[in-house]
């Protein structure tokens, strides 16, 4: 067997039926042309339908091709199994009316086994056959395959509906003992398996299939047909010597570059696959002409989409990713499908819109339905649940159920259709602002008109507007920051004629220009104004952008030189710095990062930013934000102890910054670590990372004080211990000291509630007597109220051995709810019985053995009716 690349195989199979006289068809675009009932192209033998019934006749009844296809009827299995796609190519040979049996299986023994092609192994190859099929079955032998190669099957036959039919013969390839026992009946029975990989079919297309006949009345059809296919996938999986068909030549490229997106090694993860085979289906979906919507083909890639963006951040990746692997696929598909090269940035362009606006909306979501799973009782999430988390999150209902089932929760899907049908009509209206939406998108692609950005030198400019939109304006120069490279945008004024217009956001448009959000305003095209930025707001957001470039400087120094920067936030009230690490950090090392930053910051660096070529930056040592894109010129801001590539807004000397405070890290899973921090006079909103701290510990201490009345009231000696707060130095020490004071606090409470649980049960049990005044002939029955629920048994079994034959039946009142103890030792009497009634009365449930039974009520409003039946039943 040779050992070929993908496009290899794909240019063998269409060079061997060229050399056997058939046309080389291009494969049909993914949509199919003028055929309603199919949503996507999903077998090679689709596009060519009208051939097979006649309706057309091709100019060469010799066909060959390699299809693109798309399936998504089952894409839950993506990942699970070892060869399951979305998206997949077959090649495909067909005879329209021209050759049959006599020609394709010599021709077929001659592709597998020739050196001049894929040169297998007979030894390797197996061939089920249609059991009732002898012509078949004797041509396999006649071209030299092996009988003891051949399985009857009574499965091979190809029939979908009414119309052409026939039976078929599988090509298996046997992967040998590593994947599994020798065993013939895997195919014979059509059981799914590791070790005979199926990688041909052939149909003989010789009936017309009719629903009221038995297959053998079946009439023969005038032109007889030959239809085939050879999953690409699967046999480079066979030919590479792959486990799986992940780890060929079609996928392992966009596997590496999702590794090193991730920081994650592949390892058969499911979600390296998901994304892998999620990304290739849109990339050549839109590139064939889909777009996303909320109905149809639309619906199916942006749920593929959604899920793999889900899958994304199950690996740990921050942010936009998906658009950012568009150039892979593209590279390693357009050698063949060249016309890819030409969609690319429209490609990048849908996904990237389409990952910003589910990645909004993902976290709101996701928190929503983990708060849906933990407060349902029934394993069930209703379907106006699953439809808000759809129409409000974007949470396409099947992305629920797969995260419900993770729960083994299930999804009220009518419920979820019936809101469909009631969002009918607003979805019409959606559809209209939607389609709004997109003509205001292809007006900011349109526009060309060149904007300056000034805003490193002046906070205030006086300027026209060279374009208005309803929903803002871009400037002829602007000293307004867009938000790029993890820094927020400026926050300011624009002013015309006496009045201010408040910026709420500034964005860059795909030409480069800046966007500046404001609320409803009057401006117009070539109005003058003032555009001022807020230079508080500036300032703060400088200190901490600033601060950020000395923290990962002081990361890579303390933790290690493997650490990159995985995603920033920059704003004026604090910094957030995700990065790689392989373990915890220990509060001593996020002290010593803390302090090491502050020396810089006391350093009084001069800061120096200069216009470099990238190669330049480079030969300098300076570091590259995450996710960025550069042009050839860059802009490089140097700290003397750390240069970095950054267009961000950045203080003149480090003294600028004046402190650096770290509030708090977490983890985020995969190797992925985020820091929150504060700079300058940002500090102080370390205050906001204490007060969860400081409400908790004033809970303690009100329970503390609780505690100590209970012990008073019990004669135990416990005194209160001397609330004390440490002077706050606005630092992660902070931190450290309130977690330690909860701590502190939460043990002595732990020690009080042990020593009072003793005393109380010493009290309890000082005096039995107390609790047998009204036994009769050893039959107890008990209310208590607000008794301590560990103390019910114990009192239970002393009362027992009291009276020493008897039945003891305690009810103790809590809120509003009761819970039931019984115990005896009588033989004629059952405490499981007993409980289980009272619980009934009191709608509640329980039991247990006849000698020790608990149980609960609901209502204690028939408690008394509860209590009566004990009585009754125990007398």
């Amino acid at each position: 067997m040779k050992k070929l690349k993908g496009y290899e195989i794909r240019q063998m199979w269409l060079d061997f039926f060229k050399e056997k006289g058939h046309d080389v068809e291009e494969s049909a675009s993914l949509i199919p042309n003028n055929d309603p009932t199919l949503l996507w192209i999903g077998a090679g033998v689709a596009p060519l339908k009208q051939y097979f019934d006649g309706s057309r006749i091709p100019k060469n009844p010799r066909i060959t091709n390699a299809q693109k296809c798309i399936r998504t009827n089952d894409i839950e299995n993506v990942g699970v199994t070892a060869r399951h796609h979305t998206f997949f190519e077959m090649l495909g040979n067909f005879s329209i009316g021209d050759y049959f049996r006599d020609e394709i299986i010599p021709w077929a023994y001659e592709l597998l086994f020739s050196e001049k092609w894929f040169n297998f192994d007979q030894e390797l190859i197996y061939i089920t056959v249609y059991d009732k099929d002898i012509e078949t079955y004797n041509k396999w032998v006649e071209v030299g395959i092996k009988e003891s190669h051949l399985v009857m099957a009574d499965h091979n036959f190809w029939e979908i509906g009414s119309g052409p039919c026939g039976p078929d013969t599988e090509i298996f390839f046997d992967r040998g003992s590593e994947y599994g026992e020798f065993d013939l009946n895997l195919m014979k029975e059509d059981i799914e398996n590791e070790r005979f990989i199926e990688i041909w079919n052939i149909v003989f297309s010789q009936f017309n299939s009719d629903p009221l006949l038995k297959r053998s009345e079946y009439k023969e059809l005038p032109s007889k047909n030959i239809d085939t296919g050879m999953g690409l996938e699967r046999m480079a999986c066979v030919m590479q010597g792959t486990k799986t068909n992940f780890e060929t030549d079609f996928f392992m490229p966009l596997i590496n570059k999702v590794e090193e997106i991730s920081g994650v090694k592949y390892n058969g993860q499911m979600s390296f696959k998901v994304i892998v085979d999620h990304l290739r289906t849109v990339t050549f979906a839109i590139s064939d002409g889909a777009v996303l919507s909320n109905e149809g083909r639309g619906y199916v890639l942006r749920r593929l989409l959604r899920r793999a963006i889900k899958h994304g951040k199950q690996l740990g990746i921050k942010g936009t990713f998906l658009s950012d692997l568009v150039d892979t696929v593209i590279d390693n598909m357009s050698n063949y499908y060249t016309y890819l090269n030409e969609y690319k940035d429209l490609v990048k362009k849908i996904i990237s819109i389409e990952e910003n606006k589910f990645l909004e909306t993902l976290t709101q979501g996701e928190k929503m339905l983990e708060e849906i799973i933990e407060s349902s009782d029934d394993k069930m999430i209703k379907g106006v649940d699953a439809f808000t988390l759809y129409d409000t999150y974007g949470f396409p209902v099947e992305l629920t159920v797969e995260i419900a089932e993770t729960h083994d929760f299930k999804v009220d899907q009518d419920g979820f259709k019936q809101e469909m049908e009631k969002q009918k009509e607003r979805a019409r209206g959606a559809r209209k602002s939607t389609a709004s939406m997109k003509e205001q998108n292809e007006e900011y692609i349109n526009f060309k008109q060149e904007s300056t950005f000034v805003g490193y030198d002046k906070l205030s400019v006086n300027t026209t507007i060279i374009k208005s939109f309803p929903e803002g304006v871009i400037l002829d120069e602007t000293p307004f920051y867009a938000e790029s490279g993890g820094q927020v945008a400026d926050k300011g004024i624009i002013i015309y004629n006496g009045v201010n217009y408040q910026v709420q956001d500034v964005q860059k448009l795909p030409n480069g220009q800046f966007i500046h959000f404001l609320d409803e305003h009057p401006l117009k095209d070539l109005d003058e104004v003032t555009a001022v930025v807020d230079e508080e707001s500036r300032n703060l957001t400088m200190y901490n952008h600033s601060a950020t470039h000395l923290l990962f400087k002081v990361l890579r120094d303390i933790v290690g030189t493997h650490v990159s920067q995985q995603g920033s936030l920059v704003s004026k009230d604090y910094l957030r710095f995700d990065f790689n690490n392989y373990d915890n950090l220990t509060d001593e090392d996020l002290l010593e990062i803390e302090s090491k930053v502050n020396e810089l910051i006391n350093k009084n660096i001069a800061v120096k930013i200069t216009e470099k070529t990238i190669d330049e930056a480079k030969a300098m040592g300076a570091i590259a934000e995450f996710g960025e894109k550069y042009d050839h010129l860059v802009r490089v801001v140097d700290m003397n102890e750390t240069i970095d590539l950054c267009g961000g807004t950045h203080v003149t000397n480090t003294g600028d910054i004046k402190k650096f405070a770290i509030a708090s890290i977490e983890s985020k899973g995969s190797g992925i670590y985020r820091i929150l921090g504060h700079a300058n006079e940002a500090v102080i909103n370390i205050e906001n990372q204490l007060k969860g701290f400081n409400d908790e510990i004033e809970k303690l201490h009100h329970k503390l004080s609780r505690l100590a009345k209970e012990a008073q009231d019990n004669n135990l000696n416990i005194k209160t211990p001397v609330r004390t707060e440490a002077e706050l130095t606005y630092s992660y020490q902070d931190i450290i000291n309130k977690r330690h004071t909860f701590k502190e606090i939460g043990e002595i409470i732990r020690n009080y509630e042990k020593e009072i649980k003793e005393a109380l049960k010493t009290n309890v049990f000082k005096d039995l007597d107390q609790y047998l005044v009204n036994q009769e002939n050893g039959r107890v029955v008990l209310e208590l109220n607000d008794f301590d629920k560990d103390l019910l048994k114990p009192l239970a079994d002393r009362l027992l051995e009291k009276v020493q034959t008897g039945f003891i039946f305690i009810a103790n009142k809590k809120d509003d709810k009761v819970t039931f103890i019984a115990k005896t030792n009588i033989k004629t009497l059952h405490a499981g019985n007993v409980c289980k009634a009272a619980a009934l009365i009191t709608k509640g449930n329980g039991g247990g053995r006849p000698d020790m039974a608990q149980a609960g009520g609901k209502d204690i409003t028939f408690l008394d009716e509860a209590i009566n039946k004990v009585k009754e039943l125990i007398s």
